[in-house]
């Protein structure tokens, strides 16, 4: 079975498959399978490049692996964007990066340089978390660790010494938890967050005051990384004044540099003025802003992930993407979507094949998220006048 949606990269996969499991299967046949002591793995690699989010996603299973490994040093391999959110966490020894030729426009001749790098390692235990063929193939199967583990549902199983069963569809949270789950860690509880410094945190103090921020107030993000993630920028205007006009939420923008005319567009359409920090925090900061706030308003992105990582409650809007997989985990929270749209479990979210193009958006109304936001409120006990 393969856990793989678009058409060519899995007829691609298939077929790379029937021809590295008949060059590999004889191999094989001398290559003993060892079994895992948790007391002789002295180093392990986690790989978890794309995407950010996907990242962050990751971050619960770095405790367990801790504890259950007593001995070993944890490394993390993940983008430079990722890297951003990883940084300061107490449970790892080492952050590795390097941006992927097949995920991120880089160059190919650097991954000859970080290739030969990483090998300098010698990792007892490397453990890819995508359950992607191309990280398994180009990155964690040169490393040559005495054990290499991962899922086989995305191609490349018969280059891991060790394959973890793979059931159902369920959210990345608990996909990644499950390998912790195959080598023995008790993943029971969850140690899941985003840990800025002193200096960033006072920074975010700064931020605040100096644009008369003040609590309650509720933080938006109406970006995204694919288009077909977004809601509708006239939709976010109204939401926003209608936050502002019936609920009497004072609302905080919060984008990336990315998203620097996205809202604008949003800000030109509305009424209200607003406070608008796009663009002026790292992921660590904005991480922090989050958790000053009341709420979170979102759409399937990087940061509805860093939302949960820090435990803040979140109405997020999903269109062409599977909340079951990727939407708010461990914390208060809405998820503001329309069922119907049964197209979404074979969405590769890169582009929409369906008659009424992005149906699944259009569908969703001001009124949806903002019934929601009321609904978050009473369940987090907070009135307000005229809601």
């Amino acid at each position: 079975m393969y856990k793989i949606i678009n058409r060519r990269k899995l007829i691609f996969t298939q077929a790379a498959d029937i021809v590295g499991r008949a060059l590999c299967t004889p191999f094989k046949f001398f290559n003993k399978t060892l079994a895992i002591d948790p007391q002789a793995v002295k180093s392990i690699l986690i790989i978890r490049t794309a995407y950010i989010g996907d990242a962050i996603m990751t971050i619960p299973i770095i405790k367990p692996l801790k504890e259950h490994f007593p001995n070993a040093q944890i490394s993390f391999l993940t983008s430079e964007g990722g890297a951003q959110a990883l940084a300061n966490n107490p449970h790892l020894d080492e952050i590795l990066t390097y941006n992927p030729f097949w995920f991120y426009n880089s160059a190919k001749v650097k991954y000859l340089s970080f290739l030969k790098e990483i090998r300098k390692h010698s990792f007892d235990l490397v453990i890819e978390a995508r359950a992607d063929i191309r990280e398994i193939l180009l990155i964690a199967t040169p490393i040559r660790a005495k054990h290499t583990v991962s899922y086989g549902v995305g191609g490349g199983g018969y280059l891991l010494t060790d394959v973890v069963p793979y059931e159902n569809l369920k959210h990345k949270v608990q996909y990644h938890l499950d390998i912790a789950r195959h080598l023995g860690a008790d993943v029971n509880s969850i140690d899941w967050a985003i840990y800025p410094t002193y200096v960033e945190k006072e920074r975010v103090a700064q931020i605040l005051k100096d644009n008369k921020i003040k609590t309650p107030f509720v933080v938006l993000h109406p970006g995204a990384r694919l288009p077909l993630k977004r809601w509708f920028t006239e939709q976010y205007a109204k939401l926003y004044d209608t936050l502002i006009d019936k609920l009497k939420i004072y609302p905080v923008i919060a984008a990336s540099k990315d998203d620097v005319r996205l809202v604008g567009e949003i800000v030109s359409q509305m009424t209200h003025k607003v406070a608008n920090l796009t663009g002026r925090l790292n992921i660590r900061e904005f991480a922090w802003v989050l958790k000053q706030s009341e709420f979170f308003i979102c759409n399937d992105s990087a940061p509805l992930h860093v939302a949960s990582a820090m435990k803040v409650p979140t109405v997020a809007i999903f269109g062409p993407s599977k909340s079951i997989e990727t939407g708010p985990y461990g914390n208060i929270h809405r998820v503001v979507e329309k069922s119907e749209f049964r197209c979404r479990y074979k969405c590769d979210e890169n582009s929409c094949h369906i008659g009424h193009y992005h149906a699944c958006m259009k569908s969703i109304t001001v009124e949806d998220v903002v019934n929601s936001v009321e609904s978050l409120l009473r369940e987090l006990g907070v009135g307000r006048q005229n809601a």
